[in-house]
């Protein structure tokens, strides 16, 4: 298979040193994984909310945690150094913290290119893909690194509208090479751009990304593990806690209202009622499936002076014996970029476990860190926890195995 200059190549059958590439690398939620990832490599502090740092994960052949190289795309001009100062002096930040990996925030700036902003791009789709890609080759091949994982992280787009060349490849090839038109969003040319590169990839947002039928086809041909997507970071995640628990009891579920209030760039993005969308309709389709409830419509509204604090309000009307009722609310307030960071180093080294062993396409398993799964229609946390944790063994011994 060939769609541009740059071609995927068979992996080594170790995970070694693995790149670990962030689309929208100046964000709150890559420089807090940054910054994290520097602040665990040197020591300075425990990996306390990372899946992979515990048992039975802490015994299996994953990169280490100083075998990440980071860098990235973004169309942002502020630096990771000044996003940190700027999550520090909003409180989110330890101060020590951001004192003992100036150099590392610096050091994966320098790694940052400029992403694809269809704005201002002039030329085809195709062009910027390869652009993107030979950024990507690059920096793998600069540092020597076994792989690059690519984790797209970047502001959430509105919902994508499916056309013809989406599902049929020669249609799309064609497309892509047309500087007159532009059929994929930006979180798809990045995308593509994965795939042309030879990289594992997994969309931590609710954006269109790899869900083009073709790119998820072009990616498995070429051997690439992929996984999606929208993070479950906090209210989602605590849902698919609580809603199997109330079927497993026989409980009946009648109405799961909620409401998100947040800030910062996440909060401006979804006052957009149109890219908001993508995010709710990621947020309760796991929900609908787990009560069988058609819930209540979550609301997102923006409060600017919570900056990164994302407080989430749910409120569940179940039936019980008798037709009596039960009510339960839940109150959940956090740092939302501290909630996703750890889960961005996870997946890298867990997608570096599935290059290396050779995994194509959709990698289900990993849909314990999703939302909305690609290739798995498991929803419930808990079952979804057991499920990583017999995949990420079978694909450890399979690694081993190989030549």
């Amino acid at each position: 298979m060939h769609h541009g200059t740059t071609t995927a190549t068979q992996p080594p059958a170790t995970t070694g040193r693995t790149g670990l590439w962030l689309v929208g690398a100046r964000g709150s939620v890559a420089t807090t994984a940054t910054l994290g990832l520097a602040a665990l490599a040197a020591g300075h502090a425990p990996p306390t909310g990372c899946v992979t740092a515990a048992g039975p994960f802490d015994r299996l052949a994953l990169p280490a945690f100083d075998d990440l190289v980071v860098g990235g795309h973004d169309v942002a001009p502020t630096t990771v150094v000044k996003q940190a100062e700027a999550l520090a002096d909003a409180g989110m930040i330890p101060g020590h913290l951001l004192a003992g990996t100036r150099d590392a925030l610096a050091a994966a700036d320098a790694e940052i290119r400029p992403g694809h902003d269809p704005r201002r791009h002039l030329g085809s789709q195709q062009e910027a893909a390869e652009t993107l890609a030979a950024d990507l080759v690059d920096f793998r091949e600069r540092h020597r690194l076994a792989r690059v994982v690519v984790i797209d992280v970047a502001s959430t787009e509105p919902p994508l509208d499916p056309v013809p060349e989406h599902d049929d490849p020669e249609l799309l090839r064609a497309a892509l090479l047309d500087p007159d038109r532009a059929v994929l969003p930006a979180s798809s040319v990045t995308a593509y751009a994965a795939v042309l590169a030879g990289c594992a990839y997994a969309s931590f947002t609710p954006s269109a990304g790899m869900t083009v039928p073709v790119l998820t086809r072009w990616a498995t041909e070429a051997g690439l593990p992929v996984a999606g997507r929208d993070g479950k970071t906090g209210q989602t995640w605590l849902r698919t806690v609580l809603a199997p628990a109330l079927t497993a009891r026989g409980l009946r579920v009648l109405s799961w209202a909620g409401t998100n209030l947040l800030g910062g760039g996440d909060g401006a993005t979804l006052a957009d009622p149109v890219a908001a969308r993508s995010k709710l309709t990621s947020k309760n389709r796991g929900l609908r499936d787990l009560t069988g409830t058609d819930v209540t419509p979550l609301h997102i509204d923006n409060v600017p002076d919570l900056g990164d604090v994302k407080v989430a309000w749910d409120h569940v009307h179940v039936e019980g014996f008798l037709g009596s009722r039960l009510t339960l609310q839940t109150t959940w307030s956090a740092h939302d970029s501290m909630l996703a960071a750890p889960m961005v180093l996870d997946l890298a080294r867990l997608l570096a476990l599935a290059h290396a062993a050779g995994l194509a396409g959709p990698v289900p398993e990993l849909g314990y860190f999703f939302k909305d799964p690609w290739g798995s229609d498991v929803h419930g946390a808990a079952a979804q926890a057991v499920e990583l944790a017999d995949w990420a063994g079978r694909t450890a011994d399979a690694v081993a195995r190989r030549p």
